[in-house]
């Protein structure tokens, strides 16, 4: 849109009217006839007068305070105004004066803190009634963050609940764990319920469309969800329509984006030093390699104050554009009401080539179709695009094709004939033009979901009803991945004849399931005494779930076929592989039941079981039994503290539960074949089906007990509020994907094992200002998690490898009986191999190590000064294998947040914070950067590894290496770091960094204008803000970002930062729209 359609007649015309309303409103009100008003305002529970009540007439800032007595007086506009009354602690009450001078008022206790209505299995419940561990977030809550998906949100809002974004993409995974991992190679995602309907993933959800989510923890809140509670529970329940005028809600918000952090890398002077001082290293009698391409060595000068390309800004350095646009109608009658939301979202990146597109389209209906009988029906979809994507994916197959590597490792310089793809030395050293990095590794992935749910309610009697709900969910994945001429894949796994060439990978996922659940509850309390609270809840519930899964890989494209031609011209491939898959079905049969017992509101239990029957298991292994107790009592309901009036609430609960888990592929349990184009048996094609999996007749449920014990408090009527917990899970008969090398397969489901997750979680609510015009709050939130494997089996531990060096380092990760997940698993740093080391043969110019000083040549190739250095732990005056340790916990010791609100006339604030304390990061980047190994040459490397920083043996002077061992180790007094020059990575402590972090996640202020000057345009509401998301983070590591997880291939593998999509920081400038 141009200016002058900004600026044009008609909107000068009504800014000007606008203008007008605003200096005459005052004066409007002063030229009626004021009347004052006294009275006195008291508590209706004790009629104990309240000292602070905000009176203030309604749609203007006239107004006072009541004194000690609880008594007011005010000046209002007339003799019909209203009076508004607020306190903390008690609900707003509005009052007409209707012709009166005295009017007095008793405020009713409000008791939101702990009486909202909290959703849980099946069913609601008043916050106060809750007898287990359960945290909730409202709609609201969400909608003002401008956040991308609705597990962001979550970050550092929820004790117990740790939100860990594993890179920067806007696709980029997020997991979530509540209270720990509880299963080793499993995923230990909660199971995510949308309206009822269990969904693998909340991305397909747009937070606008959200009204509440409430996270269920211990075992007697997910038990009755059976077999799929053992991680935890997330029930997010979307908004419906209202009874009433129809409203129309528009939210829209246009951001940039910008990379927060890069790595730094060596200048063109230090870059082209290291480049000789490599050559020579390698055969100091012949550096034709070096000087082919830089020249003579005394023509080094020419790159003294050269400025060098930085290639992550210019990959990742993108100004990023975010949008969203979300319009929601709501209304209807007491009849039937309707609610319609479409969400677009969308985000060009900071990174070349990469974008992401949702669409979120919802309609809901619900009708009473009768006195007795109502109706609802809901449908979704969700159509996401996403291009590019990050730039950890592509290292699947190698990660030598990782995007970092070579926006990092690629030259600062144009070197001619070094810096092009067409050279044996760039390929050999996979020195790739960083912007043909991009186009060489494309991606694009295409997801669709379409959930569609309906639900018949029958009040049958007065107290009894049933229930019967429908749904479908159908989703489908398609994933197509180019590798181009330059990338490890296509230089090695295609055949000979198409090596070199363009290659497609192509994969086509569906997902369907449906879902009917009927549940009948009654409410006993007609038939009780008013002492007696008596409810019950028995259902049936089965879900069958289809996967089907079509791969195809088609190589030896015409080398000049970019991504989008060989999409378009598939036929111009050679079709390698066309694999199709059918999982058995899904299936699950389910029975469960809950009563809820309560007794003179004081004493509450609860109990729950659930038999489920899972198709994924055989024989008497089918069926696993699920039951859950728990208790509360609220201890401010009896007499000794009915007169704390500071106390307002006080709870203890007490839980026991077990819930189950077969989060497992289907067919396991019996031999299942895969369709291929051709099988090969020894080398010679077939056509028979391939075995696909190794069975396992004697799996059976994964069982998690959960023990829980919790206080709920609020005192000072509402100001101060919170909870603490504490819990221990014991999770048995672990499902887990167990390595059978020798047989054919790679792995084999097993039950093995037994892990726990103990813990302490607190959270505290300060509601410090609640004023009319103002007002103040702070949330805390802290948790601690220690996760033990107490048994595997006939094991006591078992290597595993993240891969990201290839076979360079091997098992850097252990899992160890006694130990917790995510122990890191390497060498201890020594430093370097100083002069002092060796003993020095001038004759041949060669250092030999001196008797007692331990050789890790087994581990870092050939020794000499400078050489890394690694300590022999086993004494036995080498370093090998046998002297790997443990170096690294990736588990943090605290995890939590903090968010701080505040509002002042029309003007809103928050803040929110999350943390994480403890916990370390395996940074392979520092690593891989500082390292130049048999492919390392021309490769640049970090700082780190500057000139004056690190060990050489290189004289300037004389541009050849010093062997003098004096003048060698004179020319490095000062360095600290040893020589980048080695035959392999090495993991050892010195990568192994503090993680810990704060982070101030999302900072909004906004401006609703006045209520008095948008109803004249009739406009509910008018709220424009600015909102910056990942603002600072105050951290000692030294990596892109702490928050990081890259290698996810498996759980065992946590806290790597390899090759990640840097995080971006961003501005957003948004408005809320009601009608």
């Amino acid at each position: 849109m141009n200016d002058k359609s900004l600026l044009g007649k008609g909107s000068v015309f009504i800014w000007r009217f606008l203008l007008l309303i605003l200096f005459c409103a005052p004066g409007m009100v002063l030229a009626q006839d004021s009347v004052t008003v006294t009275g006195t305002v008291t508590g209706a529970d004790d009629q104990v007068p309240l000292l602070g009540v905000n009176v203030v007439e309604k749609g203007t800032s006239n107004g006072t305070m009541t004194d000690f007595d609880g008594n007011y007086s005010l000046d209002v506009s007339g003799p019909n105004a209203v009076l508004v009354f607020s306190y903390v602690g008690y609900q707003t009450t509005e009052v007409s004066l209707n012709g009166q001078t005295v009017l007095d008022a008793a405020l009713q206790v409000d008791s939101n803190a702990l009486d909202e209505v909290v959703v849980v299995g099946y069913g609601t419940t008043k916050k106060s009634d809750l007898t287990g561990s359960v945290v909730s977030i409202s709609g609201n809550d969400l909608t003002e963050q401008a956040k991308s998906s609705v597990a962001e949100t979550l970050t550092g809002r929820l004790p117990g609940v740790q939100v860990l974004s594993t890179e920067g993409s806007p696709d980029a995974e997020i997991n979530i764990r509540i209270r720990g991992s509880g299963s080793l190679t499993q995923d230990s995602s909660p199971l995510i319920i949308v309206d009822g309907f269990p969904v693998n993933s909340m991305s397909d959800i747009s937070p606008t469309d959200i009204e509440s989510i409430s996270v269920l923890k211990d075992a007697s809140s997910t038990a009755i969800y059976g077999s799929r509670g053992a991680n935890g529970v997330i029930i997010i329940t979307t908004k419906d329509g209202k009874s009433g005028k129809v409203s129309v809600n528009f939210n829209t918000f246009y951001g940039l984006q910008k990379i927060a952090n890069t790595i730094d890398v060596l200048q063109p002077e230090d870059f082209m030093k290291w480049q000789y001082e490599y050559a020579l290293l390698e055969d100091a009698e012949n550096i034709d390699s070096y000087e082919k391409y830089f020249g003579l060595w005394q023509d080094y000068d020419q790159y003294i104050g050269q400025e060098g390309n930085n290639w992550q800004k210019q990959i990742y350095g993108n100004m990023g554009r975010v949008q969203s646009h979300d319009l929601a109608v709501r209304g209807g009658t007491d009849k039937m009401n309707f609610n319609f939301n479409y969400a677009r979202y969308d985000v060009n990146t900071i990174m070349a080539g990469s974008a992401y597109t949702r669409d979120n389209l919802a309609l809901a209906l619900k009708s009473q179709a009768g006195d007795k009988v109502d109706l609802s029906f809901t449908l979704r979809y969700s159509d996401t695009e996403i291009n590019g994507g990050g730039t950890n994916e592509q290292n699947e197959i190698s990660s030598a094709d990782s995007r970092l590597k070579h926006s990092v490792g690629y030259s600062p310089i144009p070197i001619s004939g070094l810096t092009t793809t067409a050279t044996d030395e760039a390929i050999a050293s996979y020195l790739v033009n960083p912007f043909v990095a991009v186009a060489d590794n494309q991606r694009q992935q295409l997801r669709k979901n379409f959930n569609m749910l309906g639900s018949f309610g029958w009040d049958i009697l007065q107290d009894l009803r049933f229930q019967s709900d429908f749904g479908l969910d159908n989703r489908t994945d398609q994933d197509f991945r180019y590798y181009g001429r330059s990338t490890y894949y296509s230089n090695n796994r295609p055949s000979a004849d198409n090596q070199g060439l363009p290659s497609l990978v192509y994969s086509d996922q569906k997902r369907e399931s449906f879902r009917n659940a009927n549940t009948i509850n009654y409410d006993f309390n007609e038939w009780l005494g008013e002492d007696h609270a008596l409810k019950l809840l028995l259902g049936e519930e089965m879900i069958i779930t289809k996967n089907n899964e079509e791969t195809s890989e088609i190589q030896g494209f015409p080398k000049d076929f970019d991504f989008e031609t060989t999409r378009k011209l598939t036929t111009q491939g050679t079709p390698q592989s066309v694999d199709n898959f059918y999982s058995p079905d899904d299936k699950l049969l389910s029975f469960f039941g809950r009563v809820n017992y309560e007794f003179q509101n004081k004493y509450l239990v609860t109990a729950t079981y659930r038999a489920d029957g899972s198709s994924k298991f055989l024989g008497d292994n089918r069926w696993g039994y699920f039951p859950s107790a728990a208790v509360a009592w609220k201890i401010k309901e009896e007499n000794f503290l009915k007169d704390a009036e500071w106390l307002s609430a006080l709870k203890i609960r007490l839980s026991y539960g077990e819930a189950g888990n077969n989060n497992i592929p289907s067919g396991q349990t019996v031999q299942s074949f895969q369709s291929n184009t051709t099988t090969y048996l020894n080398d010679i094609p077939t056509y028979w089906s391939a075995s696909r999996t190794l069975a396992n007749p004697d799996l059976k449920w994964e069982t998690t007990v959960t023990q829980n014990a919790g206080l709920d408090f609020e005192m000072f009527r509402g100001i101060l509020s919170g909870s603490v917990e504490v819990y221990k899970n014991l999770t048995t008969d672990l499902l887990v994907n167990f390595p059978v090398p020798g047989t054919g397969y790679q792995s084999q489901y097993r039950n093995l094992g037994e892990i726990q997750n103990t813990g302490i979680e607190g959270s505290l609510n300060i509601n410090a200002i609640n004023k009319l015009d103002y007002g103040l709050s702070f949330a805390f939130n802290i948790s601690a998690n220690r996760n033990k494997i107490n048994s595997l089996g006939e094991l006591e531990d078992f290597g595993q490898n993240t891969n990201w060096a290839s076979t360079q380092i091997g098992n850097d990760y252990v899992v160890r009986v006694g130990e917790p997940i995510g122990m890191m698993y390497g060498f201890r740093n020594d430093g370097r191999y100083e002069v002092s080391d060796f003993d020095f043969d001038a004759t041949t110019n060669t250092y030999t190590l001196k008797p007692g000083v331990v050789d890790n040549s087994a581990i870092v190739g050939t020794v000499r000064p400078g050489t890394l250095k690694l300590q022999d732990l086993n004494n036995d005056g080498v370093v090998d294998v046998n002297d790997n340790t443990i170096i690294g916990n990736a588990n943090p010791d605290y995890t939590g947040g903090m968010v701080i609100n505040a509002y002042a006339y029309g003007f809103d604030f928050s803040a929110a914070f999350n943390y994480s304390v403890g916990n370390d990061v395996y940074n392979a980047n520092k690593i891989e950067f500082t390292t130049a190994n048999q492919n390392g040459q021309y490769r640049n490397l970090s700082t780190i590894m500057a000139d004056g920083q690190r060990w050489t043996n290189l004289d300037p002077e004389t541009g050849t290496l010093i062997t003098d061992p004096d003048q060698l180790a004179a020319a490095n007094a000062n360095t600290t770091m040893w020589s980048p020059y080695m035959q392999n990575y090495v993991f050892s402590d010195w990568a192994v960094e503090d993680g810990s972090f704060l982070r101030l996640n999302t900072i909004t202020l906004g401006y609703t204008l006045p209520d008095s000057l948008m109803s004249k345009a009739g406009i509910s509401k008018l709220r424009f803000y600015v909102t910056g998301n990942n603002v600072f983070v105050l951290t000692d590591y030294s990596g892109l970002d702490p928050e990081v997880s890259t290698r996810r291939r498996t759980p065992l593998t946590p806290g790597v930062d390899y090759s990640p999509f840097p995080r971006s920081r961003q501005v957003v400038f948004g408005l809320n729209l009601n009608f």
